[in-house]
């Protein structure tokens, strides 16, 4: 077994977005003629994504929306988040981000990304950063029908990776993932890949307890140490125990 690609989180890894989403979440609740968020739930919606967040909040207030509503809930929303993120001088992008692509990018490894946000705000976010060229394949909240820790946006990834690189084969097992909350770490785990959790959201020691790696700060990321496990973990399964 080799790392053949590494896969990112968005919101939490690459943008540190979290308190525009929870003002533009509030924004949402009063056009409904619903109370804002409370203290609680908005420390809980950093560890979710908007759509799960969204739907929790509706029902907690008696409101259940259908499928088709609660995309335009959404869709208006990131149009909101777009015209935010216009008003800003610069990106709040996480410290390391370029460093870790750099890393990447030098082993020759493949790159995608998977995330609950719709693709309106990734594409915005990555084309304003100079970063779209570097992720070729892209999982968002348009694609799935379930939210993490389901791993279904993971296994997609993977699909679409094979897609546009069958020559690799690429195998859930050969990728890592960066993920800054529990829900994203259980998601990767199980679809069957190596998690590195960066505390950007969460302490550091409750992701260690679930992680494969645990980093403080993207530039922490040693990925050539992380390929050498992948590399022994090869090893390993080869050779015949004595």
């Amino acid at each position: 077994m080799s790392l053949k690609a590494v896969l990112f989180d968005f919101n939490g890894v690459i943008i540190k977005d979290g308190l525009i989403h929870i003002q533009l979440i509030d924004e949402i609740l009063v056009q409904e003629n619903l109370q804002p968020q409370r203290v609680q739930e908005r420390q809980a919606f950093l560890g979710t994504g908007s759509r799960a967040y969204l739907q929790n909040l509706l029902k907690s207030r008696g409101r259940v929306v259908t499928e088709a509503y609660m995309m335009q809930l959404l869709t208006r929303k990131a149009q909101a988040y777009m015209l935010e993120l216009e008003k800003l001088e610069k990106l709040p992008l996480y410290s390391g981000i370029e460093d870790v692509i750099f890393q990447i990018r030098s082993r020759h490894l493949k790159m995608a990304l998977v995330s609950d946000a719709l693709s309106l705000e990734i594409g915005m976010v990555l084309t304003s950063a100079k970063l779209a060229e570097y992720f070729p394949v892209i999982v968002s909240g348009d694609d799935i029908s379930s939210n993490k820790p389901n791993p279904e946006g993971y296994l997609l990834a993977v699909d679409r990776l094979n897609q546009a690189y069958p020559e690799l084969d690429i195998q859930p097992d050969e990728c890592l993932v960066i993920e800054h909350t529990p829900a994203g770490i259980q998601a990767a785990k199980r679809a069957q890949m190596q998690v590195v959790g960066v505390a950007n959201t969460y302490p550091f020691h409750m992701l260690q307890r679930q992680a494969s790696w645990t980093i403080d700060y993207l530039i922490d990321l040693d990925l050539q140490r992380v390929q050498e496990v992948f590399s022994e973990k090869d090893v390993k399964s080869i050779v015949p125990e004595c």
